[in-house]
């Protein structure tokens, strides 16, 4: 009879990081500011998150667009944000509020309030966005 093989799972190692001293960077929209949350490198890549802040007095230029990845969640720390999503129409998203993006919907952002925080996790944690027609 042949036994069972159990392999222990490498396990990684735990992640902290502080508001205090996070770093924010410019990142794939000019008008946001994106801080790691340091899940990327813990995942490999699989999986990413971060921190997402409004620069005060620079909006947005309305364009559909989607993303190509398996998953997208946002969750509204402070402010606001009126997305336009291809199965729902508008939609304003305030403190509080979540949102789950299905993979490669089309949708585009039409405003935000200065003080926008919000939090967003993919995966992958590097994805390809694409300019698309409107719906």
């Amino acid at each position: 009879m042949k036994e069972d093989v159990v392999t222990e799972q490498p396990k990684g190692r735990t992640i902290v990081r502080h508001a205090e001293g996070r770093d924010f960077t410019r990142g794939l929209r000019a008008f946001f500011e994106y801080g790691d949350l340091g899940i990327a490198e813990a995942t490999a890549g699989g999986f990413g998150a971060h921190v997402i802040r409004a620069i005060p007095g620079v909006h947005a230029e309305p364009q559909w667009h989607l993303h190509e990845l398996d998953f997208q969640m946002v969750w509204i720390v402070k402010g606001w944000v009126r997305f336009e999503y291809e199965d729902i129409g508008e939609v304003t998203l305030t403190a509080g509020t979540s949102v789950l993006q299905p993979p490669r919907i089309r949708h585009r952002e039409l405003a935000h309030s200065d003080d926008l925080e919000l939090v967003e996790i993919t995966a992958p944690a590097q994805f390809v966005t694409k300019l698309v027609d409107a719906p």
